[in-house]
């Protein structure tokens, strides 16, 4: 059943871990996270739901750049040239997920939450998402406003939403 983007607004973040759970369990697929900006707040809520294990077995917290070149592969060059907020990064990000876990899918998350660290060019609330594997990945650039707090639940929210279109999508191909 497609879901417009609007109405998902609807769902709890444990409903759509739930969602995302059978959409795992039907189609065989094992999913993986590569997070910044949300601090482990999309691996938190998938491990919420009992039988989790099935199908998410490794997240990654990268905060920092360092981390996310020594546990994802990002390059030293693709930080220097696009920063840790770009597409360029979350695609490195969420390839170096796949590749490390062996998950069929994953999703890479890296903004600005705030208060501070935002830029004209790259305000608060500025978050990169790449859903993909080790191959292939796509991105998009959302701009998430309220508080800290909200940025942060706002993006989760995105990211497991982006989880479960990309395997619906493969339960009933259009």
């Amino acid at each position: 059943m497609a879901v417009t983007l609007t109405a998902w607004q609807a769902f709890s973040l444990a409903a759509l871990a739930e969602r995302l759970g059978h959409a795992c369990l039907a189609v065989h697929a094992s999913v993986t996270a590569a997070e910044s900006c949300t601090g482990g707040g999309v691996a938190s809520a998938i491990t919420e739901i009992a039988g989790s294990s099935a199908y998410f077995e490794t997240g990654y917290v990268t905060y920092a750049n360092g981390a996310k070149q020594r546990l994802l592969g990002v390059r030293d060059a693709t930080l220097a040239e696009h920063g840790a907020v770009s597409a360029e990064t979350v695609r490195e990000m969420v390839a170096g997920a796949c590749r490390d876990s062996g998950a069929t899918l994953g999703v890479a998350i890296s903004g600005i939450a705030g208060p501070d660290g935002g830029s004209p060019a790259k305000p608060v609330g500025t978050v990169w998402f790449a859903w993909g594997d080790a191959q292939t990945q796509e991105s998009e650039c959302h701009s998430l406003t309220g508080r800290r707090d909200i940025v942060r639940e706002k993006a989760v929210r995105v990211a497991l939403i982006g989880l479960i279109e990309r395997l619906e999508k493969t339960l009933s191909p259009t």
